[in-house]
């Protein structure tokens, strides 16, 4: 068992020093949270380096993230970014123990073996340690919830509930779940969706060991408690944005603007309309405003009819004299927008954001590989389209062997009371799946990193298909 568990870390490590060495990834987002780092580390000022004059002030993004490059900027030299790709690929390593550790809990030693390897393995989570971004910390944020979560309820024993109900609830497990969901919003606001599937969870929990009333009303205290640590590092962040822009922003603004700043929502009604491919979302979504558009990089399903493309161009045109977002122009997106919502109402509220959740779980994970964005088109790389499809093919393998494994779960969790424990943890992994799918429905852009998160939970998924049944 130490053997194979040391030669699938080594092979891990391996995996993400490749991907270090031949696909580093610095550039765009990392950028800009290393440029926030830097100036809150010299200057004191969470905001962006302007010229000639002191960084400008930003809510754009919330603070996790920076800090983390803060305290690796500190210990390993300003804009060393490899020095921090190495540390997260340590993280990441640790991630992969941790959810061997959760499955071995749930279904046995093969399951953990199993999920280590799986894990390791990965290629998908494993080449976003050579991206300095979020991802690689908001998976070991999850993975650490959901096993303090597991450490928790086994750590419950129902002597001291009868004796000692409160104390009995308030264990080191439960300031390791608040500490890991606290850090998780940090990262990245939608996480709050993994507080909400946990809660509720942690509340059937503690409810469910009750003997009578009184110890059933304590149950409420535990969840509440880590309710707020969860949200106690939101307050300070909620303050400095009110202190410093006379706004009441406890997270980070949708569009990704500071106050004051437009906001284009008719191109992004008029975006929604017939965006489905990340591809559009690197031509279009990323370069509008800033970056000339060309009508050739718009797929035929942007215009309805003729004159719908003539307008399109007009209106493209327009925007590329100066490449900025003007409220003229935004009008006559939004126009163009409500005519193409008007005649195709299902198109727009269901068949493209279902498109688009698609395309985020099941399009090849190579946005940050040197693959091309249309990566079906064989005439093109005949090599590159062929490794792209078994990218494809291998993501898909991990989506169901984690559909199988829920399957067994919970199936057997029905039938055996001594196999894969409490059925409120399985639910409350789906319902964290669950939940971010609903959040990906209402987004205007396609990114499959927004599908990362689901492969902690995956992972752990798989491992049960990978286990013997216990009598």
């Amino acid at each position: 068992m130490w053997l194979a568990t040391a030669a699938a870390l080594l092979l891990g490590l391996t995996l993400r020093l490749w991907f270090i060495a031949h696909n580093a990834s610095i550039t765009g987002d990392t950028l800009l949270y290393g440029d926030i780092a830097k100036n809150w580390l010299e200057h004191g000022i969470y905001g962006f380096t302007q010229a000639a004059a002191p960084p400008a002030p930003t809510l754009i993004r919330l603070p996790g993230y920076p800090l983390f490059l803060a305290i690796c900027f500190r210990l390993f030299g300003s804009e060393h970014y490899t020095a921090v790709m190495l540390f997260q690929s340590v993280i990441d390593l640790f991630t992969c123990l941790v959810l061997s550790r959760l499955a071995g809990r749930l279904f046995g030693p093969r399951a953990a073996l199993a999920t280590l390897w799986l894990a390791a393995l990965c290629p998908f989570t494993a080449n976003y340690v050579a991206a300095p971004l979020t991802e690689c910390l908001s998976l070991a944020c999850i993975t650490l919830a959901f096993y303090s979560l597991e450490r928790w309820r086994t750590t419950l024993p129902l002597a001291d509930i009868a004796t000692n109900p409160l104390a009995a609830r308030l264990n080191r497990w439960l300031l390791l779940l608040a500490a890991s969901l606290a850090y998780a919003i940090l990262l990245r606001p939608e996480q709050g969706l993994l507080a909400a599937a946990i809660l509720p969870a942690m509340l059937w929990i503690a409810r469910s060991l009750g003997t009578s009333r009184q110890p059933k009303l304590q149950a409420l205290v535990p969840v509440l408690l880590t309710a707020v640590c969860t949200l106690l590092p939101l307050v300070p962040w909620t303050a400095r944005n009110w202190r410093t822009f006379h706004v009441i922003q406890p997270l980070a603004p949708r569009y990704a603007t500071d106050p004051g700043e437009f906001v284009p929502l008719g191109f992004q009604r008029w975006y929604r309309t017939w965006a489905i491919e990340f591809a559009s979302t690197e031509d279009i979504y990323w370069n509008y405003d800033g970056a000339s558009v060309q009508i050739s990089d718009l797929p035929t399903r942007a215009f309805d009819t003729q004159d719908q493309y003539t307008r399109t161009e007009a209106i493209l045109a327009e925007y590329n004299k100066t490449n900025l977002a003007t409220r003229a122009v935004d009008a006559r997106f939004a126009q163009l927008a409500e005519e193409r919502i008007n005649a195709d109402p299902i198109r727009y509220y269901l068949a493209l954001p279902v498109a688009r959740l698609l395309n985020m779980a099941f399009r090849p994970r190579t946005e940050i590989l040197p693959i091309s964005l249309e990566w079906w088109r064989w005439s093109e790389d005949h090599v590159k389209t062929a490794f792209a499809t078994a990218y494809a093919a291998l993501n898909l393998v991990y989506f169901a062997l984690g559909g199988i494994g829920f399957w067994l779960w919970h199936r057997r969790i029905r039938n055996e009371s001594n196999w894969g424990g409490n059925p409120a943890l399985a639910w409350a992994m789906a319902a964290s799946i669950g939940l971010r799918c609903a959040l990906l429905l209402t987004l205007d852009n396609s990114e499959p990193r927004y599908t990362l998160e689901f492969f902690p939970i995956l992972l752990v998924w798989a491992g049960a298909t990978f286990q013997p049944r216990i009598p």
